[in-house]
């Protein structure tokens, strides 16, 4: 767990929460699923002018009212609750009422026409023998307003569909001009400027525009858990507010430099000066960038001008990388460490040290004598496993804990900032991609027995924080570690079916299939990964 006193900017608690429901009331038609959509006020506090799906703040007439609603079995106390205040909210705001007349029949335009949007709700549908349609309104996801923004709300998005004989007519007070809109085409219209959505919304309609019709939808909803969670993260890209989930590659970051959600941190790659993540932690993107390598080869800089500097993968060969890594540490670098010897990664390490006064020691583990000959490595010093580099001044301490986690290369060491949870993963873990593992100097087996190790440290140094040799910084590391080991065991099932449908293939033949979720521009890359997965399978039978 990060230390307080590492953290770059001053934390303030965000705004607090509001119940709140919202409902995608929607509708099949010959050109696919349409969506109510209504225009805000623009007086409104809350995204003024935005096109939103009808919703509002939840009270406790709602919950009083449950008695007055249809329920399914399976529907928890809280979600009739919000079912109840998205029908109240979509009566007041829009004129359209999911309630049914005792013969089961919907309510028509002209009847709900003669109800008062302004009184008491539940009593009127009571008053005329109207019972509320809970059961037909499901969970799609829950939102959570992002923390920096003055005004947050926690709603559920429920979907519904759209009730027969009714026709939207707005308050013409805090909602204006509803429209019937296919998902896709508002996500257009919103890219053209004429459409303004806020976040939230736009990532909906990007789930909503993959199904085929309204059942579809409300299928894949009634297990009544939501299809997503999320609370959104605010970063800055090209100067301007960009507010990402948490699948999205810059969340982890976001949330270790700023985890009140402060908009201060630029995601913009580029390789002139370092990226302070931390104050005992910098990143430093070599200009490297490519398919193998993303946006750079990250170098990573950790301690502070009183305790001195360690370099973590000081990168290629690349003078001005070498000389920015130098002028950002004022030349006080203890110790450089290689997490393999790659030649992304180590290169760069002896031009590092020469220009040292005190000619700081290179730390690593030689390369192997299957490594590649553009990735032959020699340290100053090999480290131990479970070795403890420190850099301390007074007070301060910075603790690199060393752990040998072959696989990906025969070589590779992963390092744990244990004062502050931090996993620097070299090229074992990266951000957006899974790594290559190349026989003979990767091995598959050992690549997984490492991140079980990983696993274990994350438990024993409360890790939250992947630092990874390319691409933004990963968060949930436990669950990182997690899911990645999931698809390289889902890929190696794909890899063990195309093997047995194709017993005398080649190569060639078990990629197309074991990878035909990949683009095939990948696949010559894919194929030391698949020899990777067919020696390990191959080796499991043979104990078999």
């Amino acid at each position: 767990m990060v230390r307080p006193t590492q953290l770059l900017y001053l934390q303030r608690d965000p705004a607090p929460l509001r119940p709140a429901a919202t409902v995608l009331l929607l509708r099949d038609t010959p050109q696919g699923i349409e969506v109510l959509m209504t225009r805000r006020a623009m007086t409104a506090s809350f995204a003024p002018g935005a096109y939103v799906f009808p919703g509002g703040c939840i009270d406790t007439a709602d919950a009083a009212a449950h008695a007055q609603s249809t329920r399914r079995s399976s529907q928890s106390d809280l979600q009739l609750t919000q079912a109840v205040a998205a029908i109240r909210e979509s009566f007041e705001e829009l004129g359209v009422l999911l309630a049914r007349h005792a013969d089961g029949s919907h309510v028509a335009t002209e009847a709900i026409a003669a109800m008062d949007r302004m009184a008491p709700f539940a009593v009127q549908c009571k008053e005329r023998g109207l019972m509320l349609a809970g059961e037909d309104v499901f969970t799609l996801a829950h939102w959570v307003t992002d923390r920096d923004l003055p005004r947050r709300f926690d709603v559920p998005f429920l979907v519904a569909r759209m009730p027969e004989g009714q026709t939207p007519v707005a308050d013409e007070t805090e909602q204006f001009e509803p429209s019937w809109v296919r998902p896709a085409d508002a996500l257009a219209r919103h890219e053209a400027g004429t459409f303004f959505m806020i976040f939230p919304t736009l990532r909906t309609l990007e789930r909503l525009a993959k199904y085929a019709s309204v059942e579809a939808v409300l299928s894949a909803c009634a297990h009544e858990k939501p299809l997503w969670i999320s609370c959104p993260r605010a970063g800055l890209l090209g100067g301007q507010d960009a507010r990402y989930m948490e699948h999205d590659s810059p969340y982890g970051e976001l949330a270790l430099t700023s985890p009140d959600g402060q908009r201060v941190h630029s995601l913009d790659w580029q390789c002139e000066r370092p990226v302070p993540l931390l104050k005992n932690v910098m990143r430093l993107t070599a200009p490297n960038p490519g398919m193998m390598t993303g946006p750079g080869t990250n170098s990573y800089i950790v301690g502070t001008a009183d305790t001195g500097y360690i370099v973590i993968d000081p990168g290629p060969n690349d003078a001005l990388h070498i000389q920015r890594l130098f002028e950002a540490t004022g030349g006080r670098i203890e110790a450089i460490v290689c997490t393999h010897s790659h030649p992304d990664h180590s290169p760069g390490a002896r031009p590092l040290q020469a220009l040292c006064a005190h000619r700081p020691p290179i730390l690593g583990l030689p390369s192997a004598d299957t490594a590649r000959a553009d990735a032959c490595f020699a340290p100053d010093r090999s480290l131990l496993n479970q070795e403890l580099i420190k850099l301390t001044h007074q007070a301060q301490s910075h603790t690199l804990k060393v752990i040998f986690t072959p696989g990906h290369a025969a070589n590779h060491v992963c390092l744990v900032l244990v004062e502050d949870g931090l996993l620097f993963s070299g090229d074992h873990i990266l951000n957006g991609s899974t790594t290559i593992i190349n026989p003979p100097d990767g091995e598959m087996n050992a690549y997984l027995d490492s991140l079980d190790q990983l696993t274990d440290a994350c438990d024993a140094h409360q890790i939250d924080f992947i630092l990874p040799a390319h691409g933004h910084v990963l968060g949930e590391a436990p669950q990182a570690i997690a899911q990645l080991r999931a698809h390289r065991l889902k890929r190696e099932a794909k890899v063990a079916s195309a093997m047995q449908a194709l017993p005398e293939g080649s190569m060639d033949d078990w990629v197309a299939l074991a990878y035909d979720d990949t683009d095939p521009r990948l696949w010559p890359i894919a194929l030391r990964s698949l020899q990777a997965h067919v020696d390990r399978i191959e080796a499991l039978r043979r104990v078999d």
